[in-house]
């Protein structure tokens, strides 16, 4: 008995629905998603077990690097310019609304407030190379609160409910980490966070 052989179909399937799905999808992931600025200085967490998540809101970021410099941000943009109106109006800094647009672009404050103003005039090509060289100070004023302090205290006194994280590079000397814990003890801040990379089993 001869095979019979069956006629093949070409099979047509409308991908008209499955386009509109991941339009959908695309739309709904670019509203949502936040999209992280790049910070001034490339930094290498050091690993650790803990599994405390730092919080993705009311946090304010203190990078250091392996140099010792300091920079401060928060992403919340409003909160940053209130707290930079705060600081430049104590040490009698005036920004125009040009320089005020520039530092709502930037992810991070990390020079001295009386050199803010140059700063912000800079092209950004050349402000990503400043801000690398300099940092927010940390000496003390007349005996009293340092820079990086004010700016502490003036995102506490604008958000009482803004969290501290100090994120370091694993490089970066103990001493140094260790001064930028003693600003904050000595201005009573004695509760934050430091990010860290979960260490994995190949590390232990």
């Amino acid at each position: 008995m001869g095979k019979i052989k069956i006629q093949k179909k070409d099979v047509w399937i409308d991908m008209t629905p499955m386009s509109d799905v991941m339009t959908l999808l695309l739309c709904f992931f670019m509203l949502t998603s936040t999209f992280l600025q790049p910070e001034p200085i490339q930094v290498t967490t050091p690993s650790s077990v803990s599994e405390v998540k730092v919080p993705e809101k009311n946090v304010l970021n203190i990078l250091v690097s392996p140099e010792g410099q300091i920079f401060v941000g928060t992403d919340n943009k409003n909160d940053m310019l209130a707290i930079m109106q705060s600081v430049t109006d104590k040490f009698g800094v005036s920004l125009n609304a040009a320089q005020i647009k520039k530092f709502k672009e930037e992810s991070m404050v990390g020079v001295p407030v009386n050199k803010m103003p140059e700063y912000l005039n800079l092209e950004p090509e050349e402000m990503a190379k400043v801000i690398q060289k300099m940092g927010v100070p940390t000496d003390s004023i007349d005996g009293g609160m340092s820079e990086f302090q004010e700016w502490v205290q003036a995102a506490v006194d604008n958000n009482p409910d803004i969290r501290l994280a100090i994120k370091c590079d694993a490089k970066t000397p103990y001493k140094v980490v260790k001064s930028v814990m003693s600003e904050l003890q000595d201005m009573n801040q004695n509760r934050y966070q430091l990010i860290t990379n979960l260490k994995t089993s190949s590390e232990e």
